[in-house]
């Protein structure tokens, strides 16, 4: 079946645990929703998903900063927004991934 053992390095323990949090991850909001019909559409679709997490989604971690996009230094924290007026005039965009699986919001320039 073309299914090979990758073994993992001797000091890396927590290896295991960061791949399994991933797979669980990829499986529970992309695999579980979608129908994929052939090998070359399960590759693209992981391909979009593995781009998804790593350069838009954000992360908790400092300052929510991506794998791929580190934060340089520490952001101030936003002051909330109140006013009912300001929150419908935010000008935010939607872009839908995968036929509306993923879901990426930015604001408008």
């Amino acid at each position: 079946m073309g299914i090979e053992v990758v073994l993992s390095g001797v000091r890396m323990p927590r290896m295991n645990s960061i791949m399994e949090r991933w797979v669980q991850t990829c499986r529970r909001e992309l695999l579980d929703r979608t129908l994929i019909c052939n090998q070359r559409h399960l590759l693209h679709a992981l391909r979009e998903f593995d781009e998804f997490c790593n350069s838009h989604r954000p992360h908790q971690g400092i300052a929510s900063a991506r794998p791929l996009h580190p934060m340089p230094m520490p952001m101030p924290i936003p002051v909330p927004i109140t006013d009912p007026e300001q929150i419908t005039r935010l000008g935010i965009r939607k872009r839908e991934r995968l036929g509306g699986i993923l879901h990426e919001y930015r604001h408008a320039a």
